[in-house]
């Protein structure tokens, strides 16, 4: 069934015939790519989020800070970050760390590996809410990403040589790379895979 489309880049409507994974439409008038599919979307999504999914033990589990006070030398995981907030009283700042840095990143992988899973057996079951789903994913995105800037922005605060020297940790290292698998992951799969019944061809 043929769909009627606009080009981004000129405006120009034209009709779109249904393309295959690993194909491309460009526009008839100034040849830019309206519209393309992904070859082995599925199969990169789901290396991506797996891969994703084993850098988040090390970066809960090893330290994402070390820092030399004045000779006196600490380690913080991202938990021991949340307990030391609560034990405050800062109560908001803490659920904000462990919602962006624990619990959301954990619930990208699972709605990813979800949709792939679905896809892959070619489920019609709970489309709308399966492509709902994969907005939210877009929409909590960033919030995955918000303790890398609040690191970025102690850093630049603390980081005085006459009082401290703060180094990141093997914990930072692991989170960083699993924020851009995941990225990465969400922005390879094709949302059009949920509504597509016909076999994904390479």
């Amino acid at each position: 069934m043929d769909a009627v489309i606009v080009c981004r880049a000129c405006n120009q409507h034209q009709c779109l015939d249904d393309l295959k994974p690993g194909m491309a439409a460009e526009c008839c008038r100034c040849g830019s790519v309206v519209a393309e599919r992904r070859a082995g979307s599925l199969e990169l999504t789901a290396a991506l989020s797996l891969a994703a999914l084993i850098l988040y033990v090390p970066a809960n589990i090893y330290p994402i800070l070390r820092m030399n006070l004045h000779g006196a030398y600490s380690e913080s995981t991202v938990w021991d970050g949340v307990v030391s907030l609560s034990r405050n009283d800062q109560w908001l700042v803490a659920m904000v760390v462990f919602l962006a840095s624990i619990l959301i990143p954990l619930c990208k992988l699972i709605a990813l590996f979800l949709l792939v899973t679905m896809a892959k057996t070619k489920s019609t079951r709970w489309r709308e809410e399966r492509t709902r789903l994969h907005r939210l994913i877009g929409v909590i995105g960033p919030w995955a990403m918000l303790d890398v800037f609040l690191l970025a922005v102690l850093v630049a605060l603390v980081k005085l040589e006459q009082l401290a020297t703060i180094l990141p940790g093997t914990g930072l290292v692991a989170f960083t790379a699993m924020v851009v698998l995941t990225i990465l992951a969400t922005l390879s799969f094709d949302p059009r895979l949920i509504w597509n019944e016909t076999e994904e061809t390479p």
